[in-house]
């Protein structure tokens, strides 16, 4: 059996989840290695939509360039039933969210994702596979298959789990998985229309029996390409399988594949306007299941992603929401390794994450149920909720922007020198840990002296060293008392919010309380 070095952490499933966490570790400085079963990536567009939260997250990291070029926008839904519009949705975000809603290729995120972490010097270890593995109080012990059918026993300070709705690790965790799966089974394929309908726009349409059974169903979701789109849509009966009482699988099959013609028949009778599909891609039959572990992390083994939460691809909130459980993650193991905070930080992960995963599971479930025209909230919450920007770890029902809360994106920060209008994430991308960021009237007020990156913002043009708040956007947003500062985490998410007078004492009970022991 052969040995290796030890690494800081083990990741295992280079899906999106796999790889955002891979790539966050790295370009933090942390040692990693991202392993995973299949010998090259899926050619699959399965999970499509980027949700305008993911795309501030890749801003940050410096990956947002990318990620537009291969990006369509999503610009609404168009919603038929029994043969007539019903609505028409358009995604129109607040001006001050940087980015709209889009839609990427899985397997395209994947490149994309890959060739970042490739130019922080780490691959993906393809063909292997993690067998099992054993943790005590100072590490885990991973016992992995490699390519050509060895074994290696790879000793790490941490292991996280990416490894997909069948999960290694959460089963061999012990982790419950509780929840269900819904009956209808699905075709999945990826093709070209001849039709009309406006670019950029998702269609759903249905038909519904006098009872309000939904009997036949068609959602086509734009990509990249000439009016090329990513349709589902119910299994006909001679391509279904019955479960006779077994567990249904969530996900794709590999043996089902549904044909060209299967795919017309469901359009000739749902599509809003004639239309021939051409060019199969690809496709698949897949099966929905909605589950949540019971908790997301044990000592120093984590879970993420579809390991953790699985639930209908309603709104597209899955890859997203997983993307976003890597980052939250992986800044505070970060920490916790280099030694700048406790393993009690650790704990926050399931506290900060875990509810976030329930409430996602239990939307997308209500809303593949009884479509989201049945949500209690108004339009413009329900937008602002798909997009992934109302995600806070508060713990505080003051109004205003409170720590825990979204740090958002604001315009219109400009300088004497430059000629051109700055943005925060702007200002905030070079710095991968915690930035501060100061309102104040007196720019000459220093900032605190332990090397920690600030920001200063003004009401007034702005002197040398600061940033005017040329369009009033920050005063507006985080609606500052007086001269205040607000401690930004490596996520984006607001640490702390404290009089400027106050720094030193806030930024040290905040540190120190990150450096408390496990529990």
């Amino acid at each position: 059996m052969a040995h290796t070095p030890t690494t800081d952490v083990l990741v295992t499933g280079a899906g999106p989840v796999g790889l955002s966490a891979a790539a966050e570790l790295r370009r933090r400085g942390i040692r990693c290695r991202l392993i995973d079963r299949l010998p090259a990536r899926l050619p699959y567009a399965k999970a499509v939509g980027i949700q305008p939260r993911t795309m501030e997250v890749w801003d940050r990291m410096g990956l947002v360039t990318a990620a537009l070029e291969a990006a369509v926008p999503l610009r609404g839904q168009l919603l038929y039933l029994n043969g007539r519009e019903q609505a028409r949705i358009d995604l129109a975000l607040p001006p001050e969210v940087p980015y709209g809603f889009c839609a990427i290729p899985q397997y395209e995120t994947e490149r994309l994702l890959e060739d970042y972490l490739a130019g922080l010097g780490t691959h993906i270890e393809r063909n292997t596979e993690l067998q099992s593995f054993t943790q005590d109080p100072d590490g885990v012990t991973a016992h992995l298959t490699t390519p050509g059918g060895g074994t290696e026993e790879l000793r790490v300070r941490y292991l996280i789990g990416c490894d997909g709705a069948h999960s290694t690790v959460r089963k061999q965790l012990g982790l419950s998985f509780e929840g269900g799966a819904f009956p209808d089974e699905y075709m999945l394929a990826d093709v070209e229309t001849d039709w009309d309908v406006p670019s950029g726009y998702t269609v759903r349409s249905s038909h519904r029996t006098e009872d309000g059974t939904t009997d036949d169903l068609l959602v086509c979701v734009p990509l990249p390409g000439r009016s090329r789109y990513r349709m589902s849509m119910l299994v006909p009966p001679e391509l279904s399988a019955p479960t006779d009482g077994a567990a249904v699988a969530h996900g794709l099959e590999t043996t089902r594949r549904p044909d060209l013609h299967h795919i017309q028949a469901v359009v000739d009778r749902l599509a809003p306007t004639p239309t021939t599909v051409s060019d199969l891609r690809w496709s698949s039959v897949f099966r929905i299941s909605h589950r949540i572990v019971d908790r997301y992390a044990d000592r120093r083994v984590f879970i993420a992603g579809d390991a953790a939460h699985i639930h209908p691809p309603t709104g597209g909130q899955g890859m997203n929401t997983g993307i976003q459980d890597a980052c939250n993650l992986a800044w505070k193991l970060a920490l916790v390794l280099r030694g700048d905070a406790g393993p009690a930080l650790l704990a926050g992960y399931d506290t900060e994450r875990r509810p976030v995963g329930e409430e996602v599971v239990g939307r997308t479930v209500r809303h593949a149920a009884h479509g989201i025209q049945a949500d209690p909230d108004d339009p413009r919450t329900q937008l602002l909720r798909e997009a992934q920007l109302l995600v806070t770890y508060r713990d505080s029902p003051l109004p205003g922007l409170r720590p825990g809360d979204r740090a958002p994106d604001c315009p219109g920060l400009t300088t004497p020198v430059a000629g051109y209008p700055l943005r925060l994430l702007d200002l905030l991308r070079p710095h991968p840990g915690h930035v501060l960021v100061r309102w104040t009237d007196t720019p000459a007020d220093p900032p605190p002296a332990d090397g920690l990156p600030a920001v200063t913002v003004t009401p007034h043009p702005a002197a040398p060293g600061t940033y005017h708040d040329s369009t009033g956007a920050f005063a507006r947003l985080y609606r500052p008392e007086g001269p205040t500062g607000f401690l930004v985490r490596p996520d984006t998410h607001l640490a702390a919010r404290f009089p400027l007078p106050d720094t030193d004492a806030a930024l040290t009970a905040y540190f120190t309380s990150l450096s408390a022991p496990a529990g």
